[in-house]
C-alpha cells in the first residue's frame, strides 16, 4: 500500500500537501510508539507482540480501505505505523538472540530483505488490484497479510520467557533509565540513523507525488516501485557481506548519497521512464544498505535493557522516518515540488558525511574490539 498511501489520499479529496503529511503519519504513529514498544516487547516477549501488532495493524488496512474520510485514513495510518515499529522491535530482538555476531550484517540484511521481497510482490499484485476493483483494494490485500504474518509469527519459539521472569522478579529496567545510561550513543550514532531513516522514507512520499505531478497513472507508479523493489532485493546479500567483512560505512554512506543525488535530478523526470531512472539509482542505494539500521543497533545494544535500547533506537530512525515526509509536506505548501527536491538534494549531501563520520567510528570500535579478542 506504501506507493499508493498519498494516491488514495488525494483520491479523498486533499491536496499535494495534505498527501504528503498523510504519508508521514506513519511515521509519525511509529515516532509516537518506540519508546513504549520498546517496554512493552520487555515484559510480553518479541512472539507475543509480534502476533498483536499484525492483527491491529489488519485492523487499521480494513480501516483504510472501507473510508471515505481523510482523517479516518490518517487515524489508519497512525495506528499502522504504531503496528509496525513494534514489529521492527520485536523481530529485531529475535534475530539479536539467534544470530553470532560474526555474521550479524548478513542477516540483518536477510531480515531487512525480507522487507522488500514484499514491497516487490506487493506493488506488482497491487496494480492489478487497482485495474481490477480500484485503488481501496490494495488495503484489503494489506490486511490480509497483516493477519497471515501475525499467524506465521506464532509458530515461533519465545526465546527470552526465563530471562522476563527473571526480570519480572527483580523488577523490569525502566526506558528512561536505559536512555540515560547509553545517551552518548543514542545522540551520536543516533543522529546518523535519523539521516539514514529520512533518506528512505522521502521515496515514499516525493516519487508518488511526483509521478501524480506528471501525470502518471497508480498502476503505472505501482510498478516503478516493484522495479525499483526488485534491484533492492538483488543488492541485500553483497551489502550485507560488505558490512560484516568491510564495515558499516561502506553501505550505509550510499544510503544517503544515493537519495540525495535523486533529489537533485528527480526534477528532470518528466516521464515514466526517467522517473524509473531515479528510482533506480534510490534502490541501489537502498538494496546496499538493508539491515544498516538494524545492524548498528544490534552492535550498540546492551544485554539488560535491551528491548527498552532498541525502542529507543527505533525512535532515532522514527524521527528520520517522519521527518522526511514531513519537510516535502512543508515545502510543498508553499513553494513547487522541485523545490522540494533541490532543497532535500542538498540536505541529503551533508547528511552522508555526517553518516560517513560516525559509521566510520563503529568500524574502528569493531576492529580494536576483534584485535584484542585475538590476542
Amino acid at each position: 500500500m506504501m506507493p499508493v498511501l498519498a494516491l488514495r489520499a488525494r483520491d479523498l479529496g486533499a491536496d499535494v500537501s495534505t498527501a504528503a503529511a498523510i504519508v508521514a503519519l506513519t511515521g509519525v504513529g511509529m515516532l509516537l510508539a518506540s519508546l513504549p514498544a520498546g517496554a512493552l516487547v520487555a515484559r510480553i516477549g518479541e512472539r507475543r507482540a509480534l502476533v498483536a501488532a499484525g492483527f491491529a495493524d489488519a485492523g487499521a488496512m480494513a480501516l483504510a480501505a472501507v473510508t471515505d474520510s481523510v482523517a479516518w485514513l490518517a487515524i489508519a495510518v497512525v495506528l499502522s505505523g504504531v503496528c509496525w515499529t513494534m514489529f521492527l522491535i520485536a523481530r529485531q530482538g529475535f534475530m539479536i538472540d539467534v544470530v553470532p555476531a560474526t555474521h550479524r550484517a548478513r542477516a540483518m540484511s536477510f531480515l531487512g530483505g525480507s522487507y522488500r521481497v514484499g514491497v516487490l510482490i506487493g506493488p506488482l499484485i497491487g496494480a492489478g488490484l487497482i485495474e481490477l476493483s480500484g485503488l481501496s483494494s490494495v488495503f484489503w490485500l494489506g490486511a490480509a497479510m497483516s493477519v497471515c504474518a501475525a499467524l506465521l509469527a506464532a509458530t515461533m519459539p519465545d526465546l527470552g520467557e526465563e530471562k522476563r521472569a527473571a526480570a519480572k522478579e527483580t523488577g523490569h529496567v525502566g526506558v528512561w533509565t536505559v536512555i540515560a545510561a547509553h545517551r552518548r550513543v543514542l545522540v551520536t550514532l543516533g543522529s546518523a540513523v535519523v539521516i539514514l531513516g529520512m533518506s528512505r522514507s522521502l521515496r515514499l512520499s516525493l516519487l508518488p507525488l511526483w509521478a501524480d505531478h506528471i501525470g502518471l497513472s497508480a498502476s503505472t507508479t505501482s510498478l516503478i516501485f516493484a522495479f525499483a523493489a526488485a534491484l533492492d532485493v538483488a543488492l541485500m546479500w553483497p551489502g550485507g557481506f560488505l558490512m560484516d567483512t568491510r564495515g558499516r560505512r561502506v553501505v550505509a554512506v550510499p544510503v544517503v548519497l544515493s537519495m540525495a543525488i535523486a533529489c537533485l535530478v528527480l526534477p528532470l523526470a518528466t516521464g515514466a521512464v526517467s522517473v524509473a531512472l531515479v528510482m533506480a539509482l534510490i534502490a541501489a542505494g537502498n538494496g546496499l544498505g538493508a539491515g544498516i539500521v538494524m545492524t548498528l543497533g544490534a552492535d550498540a545494544s546492551p544485554v539488560e535493557g535491551r528491548s527498552q535500547f532498541l525502542g529507543a533506537w527505533r525512535l532515532c530512525g522514527d524521527i528520520g522516518n517522519s521527518g522526511g515526509p514531513l519537510l516535502v509536506s512543508a515545502v510543498a505548501a508553499v513553494a513547487p515540488l522541485a523545490v522540494a527536491c533541490l532543497t532535500l538534494g542538498v540536505l541529503g549531501l551533508a547528511g552522508a558525511g555526517w553518516v560517513g563520520y560516525w559509521t566510520g567510528r563503529v568500524d574502528r570500535e569493531r576492529r580494536t574490539t576483534s584485535e584484542v579478542s585475538r590476542r
